[in-house]
């Protein structure tokens, strides 16, 4: 009876996807058990699969080791050795399978090595391990490459990053960059990257991954802090320095300047830290929720269903209302709409008013800016004195790390500065009514009462009022 073979044939890269190198493998494979009078079980391919890489798993080569020992398949054809193996701990696992079942039959196109001997595993042993240092070698020689590209500040290839035109990645996409700018804008003035990400999928913008139904929360946060938004090149995720400790910057088209990149990352941050500031609400579902007050205990008050409102009815679909669960009083409540539309209507009229009582605008300038010049400067100049060997080492290393401690806490303050100075400029961008502003994303409705309310006391109407009073609703406002 034919042996029953199995064929595993694997390539590291597959740029075109098309998959002819392992194809090319399969049919010498296949004639190769032909000419030997063997049974073809199965078909085992690993296309665009790296077999150096430690944290790479090989999922069909993974189950043909399973079918071997298992004894589904009574042996293994491949191309070349080095396609089964060039980890040796690979080669070892192989090998192990061979000393639980004896007789099993392992060929290579190239040549014959004879795993169930010991001079054969020797043999596959040297040529894993030559194998295993030749693409070491390859490995380094392309690490250097690509850290020579990016010190020059150019790019090492791949697809372009969503923002650049796919043709040409050193062009901007002006409509995708007018999308990553609009998304900053939102975070800036406290639109969380969920919603952005809702939005996002809706519009079916930012080129989610073949195969993915939306684009992943962590892609998105990525696409909106990039370094390479403002010019820095980076080099394994980390912003590449030149030899005087300055960022190398990129060749490409910029979308953001430095400190516009600097605001955003502050505010991304500053969520993750999960902080709820001024101007900083929690998402929540009510626009008043947390904000309002109760006129009589002071507690919070939070928005809250009517279980007795049904689509097309007169009655309220929510109210604001003091809660003994939450530690109220339970005596204040009141319909939740008339009291958000008049909230909305003074917010915005005190915004107007502010509008035109400043003027036109001044510009604003960060108090730590000459500082952190003069920090700069000083960092810069010692690099360059200890490369020119004008100064030791050591003795740039004494005050060297102060220096960048009190630049790195520079910059931190810089970023929360341009932060609360973009958010305010765009707080209420592009609001006119009290429609344009029912139509922006709850946590940035929020960010905007805040921004000029402390908050809102609900007093108590008294029994068997059911006219809406404004007098008893009190908009606290911030000084």
């Amino acid at each position: 009876m034919a042996r029953k073979v199995a064929i595993y044939t694997r390539i590291s890269r597959d740029d075109e996807g098309e998959g002819l190198g392992v194809a090319r493998q399969r049919e010498d494979c296949e004639r190769l058990v032909d000419l030997r009078g063997w049974s073809l079980a199965k078909i085992y391919e690993d296309n665009d699969v790296s077999a150096y890489k430690r944290n790479v798993r090989r999922p069909e080569f993974e189950l043909m080791l399973s079918d071997l020992a298992s004894g589904l398949i009574d042996g293994v054809v491949s191309y070349d050795l080095d396609r089964l193996a060039r980890q040796p701990k690979d080669l070892e696992r192989v090998i192990d399978v061979f000393d639980s079942r004896k007789r099993l039959t392992f060929a290579t196109v190239t040549n014959d090595i004879d795993l169930s001997a010991a001079d054969g595993r020797t043999m596959a042993r040297v040529m894993v391990a030559f194998a295993n240092k030749a693409s070491h070698d390859s490995s380094r020689r392309i690490r250097r490459k690509h850290l020579e590209l990016a010190m020059s500040g150019k790019s090492s290839g791949g697809p372009a990053p969503y923002g650049w035109q796919k043709d040409d990645p050193n062009k901007v996409d002006r409509e995708a960059a007018s999308h990553i700018r609009a998304a900053q804008k939102e975070i800036l003035a406290g639109v969380r990257i969920g919603t952005i990400r809702r939005r996002w999928h809706e519009e079916r913008l930012g080129h989610p991954r073949e195969g993915t139904k939306r684009i992943a929360h962590h892609h998105l946060e990525h696409m909106l802090t990039n370094p390479r938004l403002c010019g820095y090149r980076t080099y394994h995720g980390e912003i590449l320095l030149n030899d005087n400790g300055e960022p190398v910057t990129g060749e490409w088209e910029t979308i953001n300047t430095v400190k516009e990149w600097e605001a955003v990352c502050a505010a991304v941050a500053e969520r993750k830290k999960g902080g709820t500031g001024a101007g900083r609400p929690v998402g929540r579902k009510y626009l008043l929720s947390g904000i309002a007050r109760c006129g009589l205990c002071h507690t919070k008050i939070r928005g809250q269903i009517n279980q007795r409102w049904q689509p097309g009815s007169k009655a309220s679909k929510y109210s604001y209302q003091c809660s003994v669960v939450n530690g109220g009083c339970g005596k204040v409540g009141r319909v939740g709409e008339p009291v958000e539309d008049l909230i909305i209507d003074l917010v915005l009229e005190e915004q107007r008013k502010k509008a035109a009582e400043d003027g036109s605008p001044v510009e604003v300038r960060w108090p730590g800016e000459a500082e952190f010049q003069t920090v700069s400067d000083d960092i810069k100049a010692l690099t360059a004195a200890a490369n020119a060997r004008e100064i030791t080492v050591s003795s740039l290393l004494q005050v060297l790390p102060d220096l960048e401690r009190r630049r790195d806490e520079l910059k931190l303050e810089r970023a929360r500065f341009l932060r609360e100075l973009k958010r305010a400029e765009s707080i209420a961008e592009g609001i006119k009514n009290r429609e344009d502003f029912r139509d922006l994303p709850i946590e940035r409705q929020q960010s905007i009462i805040l921004h000029s309310l402390s908050a809102v006391s609900i007093h108590p109407a008294g029994r068997g009022r059911r006219i809406f009073d404004p007098d008893l609703i009190e908009p606290i406002w911030r000084e």
